[in-house]
């Protein structure tokens, strides 16, 4: 005699996973559909979609991403630990991708700095966060090293409504 799991069906995932229970829009409900008709399946492959955290599929929490033909932008994942730096900014490319930004009067150096000082402090940081701390210090002091780095800029606007202004 097989031994049943306890709630009667065979699980779904091969590793450790628990029932939650989400508040979706009708469309993106319409949408995991598509993706796959069991709504859990469909949520975790468009989340390692975006994500790739895939097994086969893992992305680095570090990329430069080639944007001209002698010039690339390093495009980082989401980070609790780097929004403790007060002048860095971050513009969302894709979901959890980002670009740095940083306020005017700080440059790579000022950045540099910074990362060297969260990983020295250390206080909470989640091993992954850490990881990715490491290696983005790692490519801005390869490329300052290499005198590989430039500053640009960026239009913003400050947003005081949603509305456009007026012409």
């Amino acid at each position: 005699m097989t031994s049943r799991n306890p709630g009667g069906r065979p699980p779904k995932f091969n590793e450790p996973s628990r029932p939650v229970t989400l508040t979706l829009p009708e469309r993106i409900l319409d949408d995991l559909g598509r993706i796959d008709e069991d709504r859990g399946r469909a949520i975790v492959k468009a989340t390692e979609a975006v994500l790739g955290t895939e097994e086969k599929q893992v992305r680095s929490p570090v990329e430069i991403v080639r944007v001209a033909k002698e010039t690339g932008l390093l495009v980082v994942e989401s980070s609790s630990v780097l929004r403790r730096i007060p002048f860095l900014s971050f513009i969302e490319i894709a979901p959890a991708r980002h670009l740095l930004a940083m306020e005017p009067g700080n440059d790579f150096k000022a950045l540099e700095l910074a990362l060297r000082d969260l990983l020295e402090d250390d206080s909470g940081i989640l091993k992954d966060e850490a990881h990715m701390l490491r290696e983005l210090l790692r490519h801005i002091r390869g490329f300052r090293k290499a005198e590989r780095v430039s500053m640009a800029e960026i239009l913003c606007v400050r947003l005081k409504s949603e509305s456009t202004p007026s012409s």
